[in-house]
């Protein structure tokens, strides 16, 4: 049962009504901080008395285990936006815990450019430079110049630039460590009405332009918002197929020498060039032609009726049969493609 110790610290709080995947036993304490002195707080006196720290933001990329937490669970909800012009653009400062999508709709609605086509992600603003959050052609990282952290090894809070946050496809230096907790994002966004060049080839076909060409902010938002609810990627609570993390498994990017074993075993497969001759390949393919189509059920988890990047609770699963279903997707194209899948959300309490 629930127990308050504190105005702002519970006890035996269930997780799951703050994921997205409805998922989560309960954590052993629960504090919600509403300003980045609460959250330094909370953490810091968490980490001096030995306890284990679950920094949570909107719950969108987290997978917590039916057991719960052991430890502290910070709920950050901080809130609060400032802009400064710049002789090319803006300045955006925003606090950890404002939620992304309505700021991206302020962005957009204001005329500020480079992340209209981040448009629809769920969760905080926080989250995003954690695993470099990228749809549709755009990367937080490409606009991102500034994290404001605590620093849990010193205790400092301490602000990094992009390059220390060691930016990567869907990863930075926060992703798989606990040292750094983010409470402030700084954001150079353009000026104007005309978004930025269209990179995604899926993008450009909705949107009836050529990659590389421009259109309207509100063309390029409307175009996103269409293309994730065709694949359910967009909140909603009548649509069960939202109830998931999104993109369950990162497209996995392969060296030349992997990438001739997989066109030995799947001569055409897709695949978009990266840097240093390796290949990423659509994870979405891989699940599909290893035999897990939309709708593929597991107990009472499945993937999405309309993507299979996105593993689902559609009504009263447990994680321990989410991760089960994860397991057989990605043992199954392990064993067709010689591909491992690698897990895109947090994972709490559990392993693949």
């Amino acid at each position: 049962m629930e127990r308050v110790l504190e105005p702002y610290v519970r006890e035996r709080v269930t997780l799951a009504p703050y994921t997205t995947l409805r998922l989560g036993g309960p954590a052993r304490r629960f504090v919600e901080a509403t300003s980045a002195d609460e959250v330094v707080a909370a953490v810091t006196r968490a980490d001096r008395a030995g306890e284990p720290v679950l920094v949570l933001g909107g719950g969108s990329n987290v997978v917590v285990a039916d057991e719960g937490y052991p430890g502290t669970v910070v709920r950050v909800a901080t809130r609060g936006v400032s802009v400064s012009r710049t002789e090319d653009g803006v300045l955006v400062r925003a606090q950890s815990g404002e939620e992304w999508e309505p700021f991206v709709a302020r962005c957009v609605a204001e005329g500020l450019v480079g992340v209209e086509c981040l448009s629809g992600i769920p969760g905080l603003l926080g989250a995003t430079p954690i695993q470099n959050v990228g749809a549709y052609g755009q990367e937080i990282s490409d606009t991102l110049v500034a994290v404001r952290v605590l620093d849990r090894r010193t205790g400092e809070v301490v602000t990094l630039n992009a390059a220390q946050c060691g930016f990567t496809y869907r990863s930075s230096v926060f992703k798989g460590s606990d040292r750094y907790v983010v409470l402030e994002v700084t954001l150079a966004l353009g000026r104007g009405q005309l978004g930025s060049p269209i990179r995604y080839a899926e993008l450009a076909r909705v949107l009836g332009v050529e990659v590389g060409e421009r259109v309207p902010l509100a063309d390029a938002r409307n175009a996103v918002f269409a293309l994730r609810r065709s694949k359910g990627m967009v909140l909603d609570p009548a649509d069960p197929d939202t109830r998931s993390v999104g993109s369950f498994f990162v497209n996995p990017v392969l060296t030349p020498e992997r990438a001739a074993e997989l066109e030995r075993r799947a001569p055409g497969f897709p695949r978009f060039g990266e840097r240093g001759g390796r290949v990423k390949v659509p994870a979405a393919w891989l699940i599909e032609r290893a035999g897990f189509g939309k709708g593929y059920a597991k107990g009472r988890a499945r993937i999405s009726t309309k993507h299979t990047l996105a593993l689902t609770n559609p009504d009263s699963a447990t994680t321990a049969e989410l991760v089960a279903l994860a397991r057989e997707v990605r043992a199954g194209v392990r064993d067709r493609f010689g591909v491992e899948l690698t897990s895109e959300p947090v994972l709490v309490g559990l392993s693949l």
